[in-house]
């Protein structure tokens, strides 16, 4: 049994698949269904996903596979019966005009540096937990590299889910709006967006129901910026 909210998500997915022939964007499925935040949308496509009427294809932008549909919505929808799902892959869309073309790229391994908390600080993080290999692209530029797993649920709204691994750049400096490892106090990592306010440094989160920490400069260290992200389902 669907909810209402779950039902018309899934409505609007099958509409825009068959009428664009790629799913709708999250702050698409935000508008439609009048929420607040994209953390909602998160929750429905993570309950169709584990009643088995959707699947996301890991490594695609906007790949969504709908499985089945409700009788009740195959009805409404004019889907024949025993509904054969259709799979919008995000490579089979026609580029845009000046998309550069696809090359090959190498991939490095990154140390795994345990656990960053994207919600209430964690002990700081010093120890190699395991290594995963991200594209090359994602590390280029100055400076060591290295990745941390996510931990929490307060960057959601910035696409940075539980579980989730991200990819450092190790770096002692950061611009507002960056989004930093920062150590604070000398014994807590933390996941959040670096502002500099007043004389103070702010750790803000990507969800509301955590609360922005001011700072003391001399609180504050950062220890790398946000490059890249690599997520599994």
């Amino acid at each position: 049994m669907l909810t209402r909210k779950q039902l018309e998500l899934l409505e609007f997915i099958q509409k825009r698949m068959t009428r664009d022939g790629v799913p709708p964007s999250f702050d698409e499925m935000k508008d439609a269904l009048d929420l607040r935040s994209k953390s909602g949308i998160h929750r429905l496509i993570t309950a169709l996903e584990e009643r088995g009427f959707i699947r996301r294809l890991a490594h695609r932008a906007r790949a969504i596979e709908i499985v089945k549909l409700p009788e009740a919505l195959e009805k409404k929808l004019g889907a024949p019966s025993g509904f054969s799902p259709k799979v919008i892959e995000g490579d089979k869309v026609d580029p845009p005009r000046g998309a550069m073309p696809i090359e090959a790229v190498h991939a490095l391994e990154l140390p795994v540096m345990g656990r960053i908390a994207a919600g209430v600080p964690i002990e700081a993080i010093s120890e190699v937990s395991h290594h995963v290999a991200v594209p090359g692209t994602m590390v280029s530029g100055r400076g060591d590299h290295y990745a941390l797993e996510v931990k929490g649920d307060s960057m959601i709204e910035a696409g940075i889910n539980d579980g989730d691994i991200v990819v450092i750049r190790e770096t002692g400096t950061a611009e507002n709006g960056d989004i930093v490892v920062a150590l604070v106090e000398g014994h807590e990592a933390t996941l959040k967006r670096f502002y500099r306010r007043n004389g103070m440094i702010a750790l803000e989160a990507a969800n509301p129901a955590y609360e922005t920490r001011l700072l003391r400069d001399d609180q504050v260290k950062v220890q790398g910026r946000l490059v890249g992200l690599i997520r599994s389902y």
